[in-house]
């Protein structure tokens, strides 16, 4: 009977909302009616210019536009709900709205919106979804930005954004990145400090409405849409319309190149390293089943294996290793070699061994219980006491070679943070190392995630990459025993380092990625002693 009833009420909602949307249509066409006489093009929605009519040159007048289809490229706003779904609220909540993506396919664009919001937002902490929106969603609204309309709104004297979509899933990106002045979206319910997944009271925002509410009487400059009819309406308040294309958003052309970011994307976080489309994910969940077991198997090869064994085990398993240059000749000295390297995932100091061939002692500020107890090398935990870490280190690098990565934590994106030069003042034997990662599927880094799973979902990807460029010694005039000062020899490697992997180097540092993703400065006290949560 359940069944029954289910079957009948979504029959009925589909021959009411066809009704609904056929009668409408028809209503609405009279609107553009100019006379009884000219029928043959009254029905017709008046045909807008293309958005590559218009000129840049705008900076004292008013731009409105949406973001979904007009401002972004893509049509669907699944891709954003999914990473709502999955990164602030957990696989499950993933599966849930994927599961539910045939039946979004057959409802109408109001009650589509309606169940994704439900699915995505439904006792979710607002603190989590702002997260989400300040940290992960800006990555992927860039990769995803019509450089036309882009340029135009860059142009503009005011910008304004009106849009359907949930307003707490793009506000922040916009004013932050874009500058925009004013945003109008869908606003949500809330209990206390949660979302209970349902629509205010005000309901789906109307564009054409909100953009009269807003504006009054006075008509912006420019209006951007899609070639809907809901655009048309909306875009028809301005002085001046333009369209964009389902071809314009699809072209190569389109798309934004990086060094054309508004801000450079230094740092982002989330787990995911693709845009979740319905097929992407699907593909994901099919994956994880194999993904999890191939995981611990490659850590378990890494851990029981020789060196040589364990490299042809991984490559045959899918793990890309690319090792450049050779391990310089150890001096005469008793001292071992210290190894300076980029800091990418918390598997830098292993892949680093591996490729060596020998057993190397990694330093970190922090590393989580699980991967101190899998790590097959030897870690020691420093106390951020300079002169404490300095003596630590000398009594390492006496007993053998050493690995540290001074940047403090780890940076996904072309750009290396500023090189702590603590190592510079211990040793002489300094070897800079360049290392890089490539994933598909899953970054192994994350900020306000579980690090002791960092490990894990790197080694989840299909075919994760390593590689490891071995640059020359540092001469010794270059070092601290050549007269140069720590900061000196810290600036002169980090610049090393950049060119050798086509990086750019920076002066931001662990406090300024946990300020911008985490809302903390990536500190907690740990006993008695107060140690990094970077990594």
């Amino acid at each position: 009977m359940i069944l029954l009833k289910l079957a009948e009420w979504f029959v009925y909602k589909l021959l009411a909302n066809s009704c609904y949307k056929a009668a409408m249509e028809v209503k609405n066409s009279r609107i553009f009616f100019k006379n009884s006489s000219s029928f043959r093009s009254s029905h017709q929605i008046p045909i807008h210019p293309n958005i590559s009519k218009c000129k840049n040159s705008r900076k004292s007048e008013t731009v409105v536009c949406d973001i979904q289809s007009t401002l972004l490229r893509s049509e669907s706003f699944f891709p954003y709900f999914m990473l709502i779904a999955f990164e602030g609220g957990g696989i499950l909540r993933a599966l849930f709205l994927l599961l539910s993506s045939p039946l979004l396919f057959v409802l109408d664009f109001e009650a589509k919106l309606r169940v994704m919001v439900f699915i995505s937002f439904c006792g979710m902490k607002i603190k989590d979804v702002e997260c989400v929106g300040r940290a992960v969603l800006p990555k992927f609204y860039l990769e995803n930005l019509n450089v036309r309309v882009y340029e135009l709104m860059k142009s503009a004297g005011e910008r304004m954004v009106f849009t359907s979509v949930p307003r707490v899933m793009v506000e922040g990106f916009l004013k932050d990145y874009l500058s925009v002045d004013c945003v109008k979206g869908t606003e949500l319910h809330c209990f206390g400090n949660y979302f209970s997944g349902f629509v205010s009271s005000s309901g789906i925002l109307s564009k054409h409405r909100a953009l009269m509410e807003v504006v009054g009487e006075k008509k912006p400059d420019i209006g951007i849409g899609n070639s809907s009819f809901h655009d048309h309406l909306f875009i028809s308040l301005c002085k001046e319309a333009y369209v964009v294309s389902k071809e314009d958003a699809t072209t190569t052309s389109s798309i934004l190149p990086r060094e054309k970011y508004p801000k450079p994307l230094i740092f982002h976080d989330g787990r995911l390293a693709f845009l979740p489309t319905p097929l992407a994910t699907l593909a994901m969940f099919m994956w994880l089943p194999i993904g999890i077991p191939l995981a611990i198997f490659r850590i378990l090869i890494g851990i029981c294996l020789p060196y040589k064994v364990a490299v042809l085990l991984g490559k045959l398993s899918g793990i890309r290793l690319r090792v450049k240059g050779t391990d310089p000749p150890r001096s005469e000295n008793d001292k071992g070699v210290l190894y300076v390297c980029t800091h990418r995932t918390l598997l830098d100091p292993v892949f680093l061994s591996t490729s060596l061939g020998k057993p190397l002692t990694a330093v970190t500020y922090s590393l989580s219980k699980m991967s101190e107890i899998l790590a097959p090398i030897k870690t020691v935990r420093l106390t951020r006491s300079r002169q404490k870490d300095g003596e630590a280190m000398q009594r390492l690098l006496s007993e053998g070679d050493l690995v540290v990565c001074p940047e403090g934590t780890t940076c996904r994106e072309p750009y290396l943070l500023r090189f702590s030069s603590l190592f510079a003042e211990l040793a002489d034997e300094i070897v800079p190392v360049a290392m890089n990662t490539n994933v598909s599927m899953f970054y192994g880094t994350t900020a306000s995630g579980l690090k002791c799973l960092d490990p894990i979902f790197f080694l989840m990807n299909p075919r994760p990459c390593y590689t490891v460029e071995i640059l020359g010694k540092l001469p010794k005039e270059l070092t601290c025993a050549g007269g140069k000062s720590s900061h000196e020899v810290a600036n002169y490697i980090q610049r090393q380092l950049g060119a050798a992997l086509g990086f750019e180097c920076t002066n931001l540092t662990r406090r300024d990625k946990y300020l911008m993703l985490a809302g903390n400065e990536g500190v907690v006290e740990d006993h008695n002693s107060t140690i990094n949560t970077s990594n």
